[in-house]
């Protein structure tokens, strides 16, 4: 058969693009995603999410321990030809930050040479939290140069609000209850660079937002349903432009953000609410999960999340 015949196959829900040349046939490999959970159950948010994203195939594994990462990881790289590894992505979920680090530091270590393929942390949606919460405070401020405020910083989606804020060259104020936590992430943090500007502070001195007068930008990323800053202190915070508060569940973080806010002005202070925020998330989780599937060699952790959704503000 001479010339170039184009057609589709359709097979399983999936479409194969193939092409007949000179009696031969190349077909293209389905996308497929791996989703780790350390968690009883594969989280169904992030499931709905890969389905949504235009995954060909999605495997769930739930209950993942980080030692028997390997075995998984090997079941991806060994399956496929090298140029054909790009086809095949790794998700770590679940409520767990800590253990999703523990699998995702485990997973890399099981690379090498070629034999690699593209993966995302996202455990309890820390990094896209984070990232769309800090898009959205740019869109209004320049954050080298900013004071800002944590609430509740140190949480997972709390570190990383300082990590994306304080690489830029903002001085980042991270609260805790407890002072010994503040301090301890704060020692954390500087380790990963020793230019970062991270200050401590306790949320049970009732003299805390004194210190935070300055603050240009606050963020609350603490548990649902606790309100974290009253009326009273929040006028305490003088030069206050920015609120960005990530709680969906009433009472509100900060009192005054409506959780469908976005963007929206109050005395010349402009608000973001868990929904408002939300909208983001979802878009820069979907656009990494698509971007997983460009190259095999990705790793997209809250940095390179965050940088993938500036490509979308």
């Amino acid at each position: 058969m001479s010339g170039f015949f184009f057609g589709f196959l359709f097979l399983d829900r999936r479409t194969f693009h193939f092409q007949v040349q000179q009696g031969a046939f190349t077909m293209s490999k389905p996308k497929i995603l791996i989703q780790l959970d350390p968690d009883k159950h594969s989280s169904v948010f992030d499931s709905v999410v890969a389905v949504d994203s235009g995954i060909d195939q999605l495997f769930r594994h739930q209950l993942v321990e980080a030692t028997e990462v390997e075995g998984l990881v090997h079941g991806a790289i060994f399956t496929r030809g090298p140029a054909d590894l790009k086809n095949t992505a790794i998700f770590v979920g679940g409520q767990d930050v800590s253990r999703g680090e523990e699998i995702l530091n485990r997973i890399r270590k099981t690379f090498f040479g070629p034999m690699r393929v593209s993966v995302m942390l996202d455990s309890n949606g820390s990094n896209t939290t984070a990232a769309a919460a800090v898009l959205c405070a740019e869109k209004h401020l320049e954050l080298a140069g900013c004071s800002v405020g944590i609430l509740g910083g140190t949480g997972p989606v709390g570190q990383r609000i300082a990590r994306l804020v304080a690489r830029k060259g903002g001085r980042v104020w991270i609260g805790s209850r407890q002072l010994s936590r503040s301090e301890s992430v704060c020692k954390s943090l500087q380790e990963q660079d020793e230019s970062w500007k991270l200050q401590p502070f306790s949320t049970s001195d009732t003299a805390w937002p004194g210190q935070l007068s300055e603050v240009d930008v606050l963020f609350a990323a603490g548990a649902a349903g606790i309100e974290l800053i009253s009326s009273e202190q929040l006028q305490l915070l003088e030069n206050r432009k920015v609120l960005v508060d990530l709680n969906a569940v009433p009472p509100t973080g900060i009192p005054g953000v409506e959780v469908m806010a976005a963007g929206a002005e109050t005395d010349g202070v402009v608000g973001y609410g868990a929904i408002g925020v939300g909208g983001l998330k979802m878009k820069i989780h979907k656009t990494c999960l698509q971007r997983l599937f460009t190259a095999n060699d990705l790793v997209l952790d809250a940095e390179q999340i965050y940088d993938l959704g500036a490509e979308l503000s």
